[in-house]
């Protein structure tokens, strides 16, 4: 273990290991763009016999059904492998180069594999025009805008590969899945999902009076469309990833946060579109697939096992208020009413779910504050979910009006963010420790603490010790003896790669004290050793659970997040483009269709009135 630490890289990875890369992804590219050029010039059907055969079990054209099995086996390797490779690095630390991690393998083949479904999509229409959405390309050339948000999903996702290669190199390894490049590669992944959405409605050619109804299509296609919104809950979950593994770096309040807005985006487009029993159908995919790999990650694999949200409550409570066939039949309404739900009885549900799930479950400390959270998160979602629904059944409001409950919503949900990753660090805490060795070799320990002053916490969210990175986890949450001292429930290991720290967390203070770390000669660091009765003072987490960070010069860091920021925006336009383009493109005239899968409505409001637009 010890000599692995030693060729682990502290930045960016080997010139042999980035060469390798290169050439993976340039013959994985080359090999594409090869069955791009053979189908277009007509020297090989093997893309249109393939496609058709998949088409005819699944009711769509060639070039809707092969990008959509294809990206969506390439999602569930992505999943598999994100997965994967967060229970590695928290359990060992860093790689000893990007091609030693096997799961950086599922990730990068996943990926690409989500880019070649878009750029599929966009080459295979021949001799056709791919629904009235589809974009003039070259002449003789229509693409469907679904491959278009699917192939600009994955190419951001690639992108996240190099860009977190050079973000490495200039600024060290950000072990935390909330660094800015790893979130280009998941939020690409889980975005690329309305891709999907959208090539399935311009397959059925845009004009069909289904809009997303079961009673088109059956049971196969509201199956298909389960997946698709149960894989956009997936993708949106992702996000909060260190919580499910015990190992968050940011205050306790953003869990409810996400979940919420997890929940409000694709439980409320999920209703609408699908129609009854679309929220739970989308629950229930996501469950089976979430468990599945938490099973072959941890059992499987012999890794740390994950947990998840369960979102059964926020499912319900979007059904049971879509029973309501006015407020239903008014999306953005129905959304932002949902989000108060998932934001409450949603939120209850999960605070229960924690306590099964998680160590470090909510409590009162985060009640106030995670509920207001949660609602916040609850009703952007929601409202997101409305506009995707009322987009991809062709009913979007006015520009105006969709522009702004978009914009809106992304800066309530900007600021929600920014408020959970405030935190502060108090300068005069303390915290003297006492060490009983229980094994000598390797050298675990029970360990006491006596925070100075000792009335430092009230009811925090968390007084625990985290040992991780020495091949395990050990997250222990301490019992409290008296006044600001408290004591182990479990042996604690202090040796080897470990690295052992007391972690704080009350209200918006969030600080650690280091109890155990390793030397590091690839950074340049000393041992801290652990000495029964020693006493340090708190410092940021960061500083140790991020312990690889160089120092970095402003500029080049608010820069850098700035490129980051400018791609994701860039996406986000894009995604609203092509929903926008295929709801006005191919909108029809007729007032509203009846409430999705639900019995047909006795009136027949305009069209804007039912969306609440006027």
């Amino acid at each position: 273990m010890l000599l692995a630490a030693d060729t682990r890289p502290a930045g960016g990875a080997a010139i042999g290991e980035v060469i390798l890369a290169t050439g993976i992804g340039l013959g994985l590219t080359a090999l594409l763009l090869g069955l791009v050029f053979l189908h277009r010039t007509r020297r090989s059907t093997i893309l249109t016999r393939v496609g058709t055969r998949l088409g005819k079990a699944t009711g769509v054209p060639a070039w809707v059904a092969l990008p959509t099995i294809l990206t969506t086996v390439s999602l569930l390797v992505a999943l598999l492998g994100m997965l994967w490779d967060i229970a590695l690095h928290i359990g060992v630390g860093r790689d000893e180069g990007p091609l030693a991690n096997p799961a950086h393998f599922l990730i990068l083949f996943g990926l690409f594999g989500v880019f070649a479904g878009g750029v599929l999509a966009c080459a295979m229409p021949l001799d056709e025009k791919p629904g009235p959405s589809a974009v003039r390309f070259l002449r003789g050339w229509d693409v469907p805008v679904g491959g278009i948000i699917l192939t600009a999903a994955g190419f951001y996702s690639l992108l996240g590969f190099p860009l977190d290669d050079v973000w490495h190199r200039m600024f060290g390894q950000d072990v935390t899945l909330w660094g800015p490049t790893h979130l280009m590669l998941i939020g690409g992944a889980g975005l690329s999902i309305i891709g999907l959405l959208l090539l399935e409605q311009e397959g059925h050619g845009g004009l069909s009076t289904d809009d997303g109804d079961r009673k088109v299509g059956q049971t196969a296609r509201f199956i298909r469309q389960a997946s698709a919104m149960g894989g956009l809950l997936l993708g949106m979950s992702v996000f909060q990833g260190e919580y499910d593994f015990d190992v968050p770096q940011f205050r306790l309040v953003l869990e409810p946060l996400m979940i919420a807005g997890a929940a409000g985006i694709a439980l409320v487009a999920a209703r609408l579109f699908m129609g009854r029993g679309g929220a739970l159908a989308a629950v229930a995919f996501f469950l089976v697939v979430r468990g599945g790999i938490a099973l072959i990650v941890g059992p499987g694999f012999g890794e740390l096992l994950p947990t998840f949200p369960l979102y059964l409550g926020s499912a319900i409570v979007v059904e049971l208020l879509a029973l309501s066939a006015g407020l239903a039949r008014r999306p953005l309404a129905f959304g932002a009413v949902a989000g108060v739900g998932i934001g409450t009885v949603g939120f209850a549900t999960e605070w229960l779910w924690t306590q099964f799930t998680q160590t470090l479950s909510w409590n009162r400390d985060i009640l106030v504050e995670g509920t207001l959270m949660a609602i916040v998160g609850g009703v952007v979602g929601g409202l997101l979910g409305a506009l995707l629904a009322s987009g991809l059944r062709r009913r979007l409001p006015r520009p105006a009006v969709a522009r702004t409950v978009l914009v809106g919503s992304l800066v309530v949900l900007a600021a929600a963010v920014a408020n959970g990753l405030i935190a502060t660090v108090p300068d005069d805490v303390e915290a003297t420790f006492g060490i009983e060795d229980v094994q000598q070799d390797p050298r675990t320990a029970n360990v006491t603490v006596q925070l100075e002053p000792a009335d430092f916490v009230d009811d925090p969210a968390w007084v625990q010790i985290t040992s991780w990175q020495g091949d395990g986890l050990v997250v222990t949450q301490l019992e409290r003896t008296g006044e600001g001292a408290y004591r182990t429930t479990e042996p604690v290991p202090l040796h080897g790669t470990w690295k052992t720290l007391l972690r704080i967390h009350d209200g918006r203070v969030l600080t650690a004290v280091p109890i155990y770390l390793p030397a590091d000669e690839a950074l340049g660091e000393e041992e801290v050793p652990a000495e029964d009765g020693m006493t340090r003072s708190a410092i940021p987490e960061i500083e140790i659970l991020q312990r690889e960070l160089k120092d970095a010069e402003g500029s080049l860091w608010t820069i850098s997040n700035l490129v980051v920021l400018a791609c994701t925006l860039a996406l986000i336009a894009a995604i609203s483009w092509g929903v926008g383009r295929y709801s006005r493109r191919a909108s029809v005239r007729d007032p509203y269709p009846d409430t999705p899968a639900d019995p047909p409505a006795t009136d027949s409001s305009s069209p804007a009135s039912e969306l609440g637009t006027r």
